[in-house]
């Protein structure tokens, strides 16, 4: 496109077009054969109230330890994966406040930090503003739908850090107790291709790269 014709687009264009390149850019990082999309499936008004009470959950972003011994092993895991993170992140306080936010997401969830790394990983290659061709945004890909079903109806918030990483911890949390602890078939229902093995087992490579043993 030309200066020029940049310059006469409408401002509603320019946002169209940026959200345009946004998705193109998404398409690059997330290969098509890992495409896919959420499904909006009903949910009964006891399962919608408890998702939405575990979203608004207002506990400030500060990791407790019981003891002393639990501390010293998230500085070791933090200290850890900060490096292997750089690449991704290079800004030092904004790598650590993702890391810490998907630690204390996760834990709160009863995920598995790697798992939740990898699910990022495979969904947006660490991308805050990353946004797919059917929708889906920021770091853990929430399908706008959500913020509608659970949240204030208010999609914008998804590209939110603890906003982000809360819904994906909340969402795959629901899908694996749907599947009664089935991890293959929730992350199916996360990527909406339940019971097909390429993205299970592309979160699940992706997982190894973040363990900390």
């Amino acid at each position: 496109m030309t200066r020029a014709c940049a310059l006469s687009l409408t401002g509603r264009q320019r946002r169209q077009a940026m959200l345009g390149a946004l998705a193109g850019l998404s398409t690059w990082l997330c290969p098509a054969w890992l495409q896919a999309s959420q499904i909006e499936e009903p949910l009964s008004d006891s399962v919608r109230h408890a998702l939405r009470a575990a979203i608004e959950f207002a506990a400030p972003l500060q990791p407790e330890f019981p003891d002393s011994a639990s501390l010293v092993a998230y500085l070791r895991w933090k200290g850890e994966l900060s490096p292997r993170l750089a690449r991704r992140k290079p800004d030092l306080n904004d790598r650590l406040e993702f890391l810490q936010t998907v630690w204390y997401e996760s834990r709160r969830a009863g995920l598995e930090e790697s798992l939740v790394l990898g699910v990022i990983q495979v969904e947006s290659a660490f991308r805050k503003f990353a946004i797919s061709p059917v929708g889906a945004r920021g770091y853990m890909q929430i399908m706008p739908f959500w913020a509608r079903l659970i949240g204030d109806g208010d999609p914008s918030k998804l590209f939110h850090l603890q906003t982000n990483i809360r819904f994906g911890c909340v969402i795959l949390r629901h899908y694996l107790d749907m599947e009664r602890g089935d991890l293959f078939l929730a992350l199916g229902r996360y990527n909406g291709s339940r019971g097909r093995a390429t993205y299970p087992d592309a979160v699940f490579a992706a997982q190894r790269q973040w363990r900390v043993d």
